[in-house]
């Protein structure tokens, strides 16, 4: 399914989700026929009339009142973030006619402050997981993180990431609902649509995740890599909105104080350094190292 044009976004989502209601959870009885609960017993467990559950996943019906999508929204054991989309898709209007879009700029003020930082991985993405900046550590860690890159479409579609992300599984499973809470509603942007239509064509995986529409803001957390020169990286990253931009978000990485991965970095950190001529050798010009995407 990609993000193009979808009139029945609220109704697509509340299938979605009721599909992977585990019935036993939910009290669920009778031979099941379909995944998950049926629309009777949504309709059962809010508190609504099965007629209307199905005008609303049908699109039939698409004013609901916030009290009936919080009702909707327990009956579907959603949790804070995933009810907060719920409700932003049902409110939302068709969109207006579209400006041309901007390219998108990192301040200077944020380029400086992530190249003073020798030791700490990071770089700028935008909404859709575009790398707008990025400092010579990030790079050093992976070539996919250098500007003009795109992070969902690395995870998915680069054959190295399997190799490169130890945790390859874990992470894919977590970009993706990254990305749908980062644009929120706003699925008619002509980017997103680009990147879901790709994504959807060229891997299975991608298409099983974003039909689940999974939506998890995480903001931090661990992430391991397996680097082919300084060996097994074991990494927290933080993202950080940044204020006044266009969903810009800044990532960084770093390791336990005084462990190997410690170490380890810093030996990276060292390999990736100004030369005695004064530039930077970038770690693409010396082995091509397998990238990863913000996870």
């Amino acid at each position: 399914m990609t993000a193009a044009g979808d009139a029945n976004a609220l109704g697509r989502y509340l299938r979605a989700r009721r599909e992977l209601v585990q019935p036993d959870d939910a009290r669920g009885t009778g031979n099941r026929r379909v995944p998950g609960l049926r629309r009777e017993e949504v309709a059962f467990l809010a508190g609504i009339s099965s007629d209307y559950y199905n005008r609303l996943e049908q699109g039939r019906d698409r004013n609901p009142s916030e009290q009936v999508l919080r009702s909707i929204a327990r009956a579907l054991q959603l949790d804070e973030e995933a009810t907060a989309y719920l409700l932003e898709i049902a409110t939302r209007r068709s969109p207006r006619r579209r400006r041309p879009r901007r390219p998108e700029k990192v301040g200077g003020g944020i380029r400086t402050l992530i190249d003073s930082w020798p030791l700490t991985p990071a770089y700028v993405h935008g909404k859709y997981m575009d790398v707008l900046a990025s400092n010579s550590l990030a790079v050093a860690l992976s070539p996919f993180n250098a500007p003009g890159r795109n992070g969902i479409l690395a995870a998915f579609l680069e054959p190295e990431m399997r190799e490169f992300h130890r945790d390859w599984e874990d992470m894919t499973a977590r970009v993706v609902p990254y990305l749908r809470s980062v644009v929120g509603a706003d699925i008619e942007d002509p980017r997103l649509v680009e990147i879901v239509g790709e994504l959807s064509l060229r891997s299975e995986r991608f298409r099983t995740l974003w039909a689940r529409q999974d939506v998890k803001h995480k903001t931090t957390g661990t992430t391991l890599f397996r680097h082919p020169q300084v060996g097994p990286l074991e990494l927290h990253y933080e993202k950080l909105l940044l204020p006044g931009t266009d969903g810009q978000t800044l990532i960084t990485y770093h390791a336990q104080p005084g462990s190997a991965s410690e170490e380890r970095l810093h030996l990276l950190a060292s390999m990736s350094a100004p030369d005695q001529a004064g530039g930077t050798r970038p770690a693409t010009d010396r082995t091509r190292t397998p990238g990863h995407p913000t996870s």
